[in-house]
């Protein structure tokens, strides 16, 4: 199964008062990966992984998907790939879409989503995609995503 995470606000915070990852950038590296890792984020996506989650990133900003790889190559996490605008854009063309949201995960063959916009929610509702909506302010926002991924899972399994 496939799970992708948007990045700001949910795996990178800039706000001081969510707990980070311990900046593993070498720092003459750091001009140009200088995202700031939420707390918890290694572990999650490791723990995703060993049960056999595909983890991609999902991303609305103009990111390169090369860097966004990079930087959490640094963190030793390895994702399957990076969908930012411009991969958004193309693939709208490509299909002659002109009426879309601003994400539509299922498009590229995710499962679950993880954002923490509700508005990506409502999308998610409207167009046939499943979202998870994490908050800055949750300490435990690990478990919520584990826990939306295992129902998945298990829904997944009963159906076949």
């Amino acid at each position: 199964m496939r799970i992708s995470f948007d990045l700001d606000d949910t795996l990178i915070c800039y706000q001081s008062y969510v707990p980070r990852e311990w900046n593993r950038i070498p720092w003459v590296l750091r001009r140009w990966l200088p995202e700031p890792f939420r707390l918890g984020s290694v572990e999650l996506i490791r723990a995703l992984r060993e049960r056999s989650w595909e983890v991609w990133v999902y991303t609305t900003s103009g990111r390169s998907p090369f860097l966004v790889s990079c930087w959490l190559w640094f963190y030793g996490i390895r994702v399957a790939g990076v969908i930012n605008d411009a991969v958004y854009q193309e693939y709208l063309q490509r299909h002659r879409i002109h009426d879309y949201p601003s994400k539509n995960a299922r498009w590229f063959g995710m499962d679950l989503h993880v954002d923490d916009s509700h508005g990506v929610w409502q999308e998610g509702q409207q167009y046939g995609f499943n979202v998870h909506v994490v908050s800055l302010t949750d300490t435990h926002w690990c478990q919520g995503v584990l826990a939306a991924a295992d129902q998945m899972m298990a829904a997944a399994n009963a159906d076949s």
